[in-house]
């Protein structure tokens, strides 16, 4: 088993910044995969950032060039930096992991509005 725990989300203006955070903890050696995914009211979960072992990474459309993802492998955590946030970046962020199965943390909300 593994447990993701995120911490970072809050309230943020239009064009500000956020840093989030997600430790892992359990069975990490079997995670090649760790990323970020979120998820507004009646809408589909959607993929916002992934990261390899190896450091490869994917973005949505959406984000590039102004989400930043990041993993410490030491720490078994990977971060997610949002830059110029939008009100449309509104939305409950997840972390995700891939190993032997898929993992999902808690969620922390991010509200970016004036």
């Amino acid at each position: 088993q593994v447990q993701l725990v995120e911490s970072g989300g809050g309230l943020v203006q239009p064009g500000g910044s956020l840093r989030l955070s997600c430790a892992a903890s359990g069975s990490i050696f079997s995670i090649y995969t760790m990323g970020w995914y979120r998820q507004t009211p009646g809408k589909q979960r959607e993929l916002v950032a992934t990261i390899t072992t190896g450091g490869s990474t994917n973005y949505a459309d959406s984000v590039k060039g102004r989400f930043t993802i990041a993993r410490d492998n030491a720490k078994n955590t990977v971060y997610l930096r949002m830059n110029s946030l939008k009100p449309e970046d509104t939305a409950v962020y997840y972390c995700n992991a891939v190993g032997f199965t898929e993992y999902w943390g808690q969620g922390t909300q991010v509200t970016v509005s004036s």
